[in-house]
């Protein structure tokens, strides 16, 4: 993860200094693939070599429950990319997984990069506004493995990884991809 983490700082560190005061870097990948822990350590990487703290937009915040995969991406692109190409701030309310219901307005006004991660997060509409967009793959076992540990259970694998499938096949997200890393 060294090499691919190295790699995305300094193209993000590259875009900043051309100019693109908020390059977006999109990292998307089947559940269980390491999005998360890439986005976290790109981030604190980012914070540390760079002059701003980068922002982290967590896809697991916007999709709508279990079934809400496709409601988290329109969000993604009706209330912060479209936003942000127009140069006006974002603003969203992430999804409470407890109340089971939106919770917290979120905003984002630029002038930093911005993370996205999670399924979903690199799409036809999200790939045209991105800066470098980032595809994990990694062996099937091993996702499901992750998947039991961080939900203590497999009672949504099945209804997640069809929705995955079916994303996937319409967006193409893979192809998309400006790098591919395995973890």
């Amino acid at each position: 993860m060294n090499d691919a983490l190295s790699q995305l700082v300094e193209l993000t560190l590259e875009s900043v200094e051309l100019g693109n005061l908020t390059p977006i870097i999109l990292i998307d990948g089947r559940a269980g693939s390491g999005k998360s822990t890439l986005a976290e350590a790109l981030k604190n990487r980012l914070f540390k070599e760079g002059e701003s703290l980068p922002r982290l937009i967590h896809m697991d915040d916007l999709y709508e429950g279990w079934r809400g995969l496709d409601a988290g991406v329109d969000i993604l692109i009706r209330q912060i990319l479209r936003p942000l190409a127009k140069g006006v701030g974002a603003s969203w309310q992430e999804w409470d997984w407890v109340a089971v219901e939106r919770g917290k307005w979120r905003e984002f006004r630029g002038g930093t990069p911005l993370i996205i991660e999670g399924v979903g997060a690199l799409n036809r509409v999200s790939a045209e506004q991105s800066a470098i967009r980032v595809w994990l793959e990694v062996d099937e076992q091993i996702r499901f493995e992750r998947w039991v540990e961080r939900e203590g259970s497999d009672e949504h694998w099945a209804e997640w990884a069809a929705q995955e499938l079916d994303f996937y096949a319409r967006e193409r997200s893979s192809e998309l991809a400006t790098l591919v890393f395995g973890f």
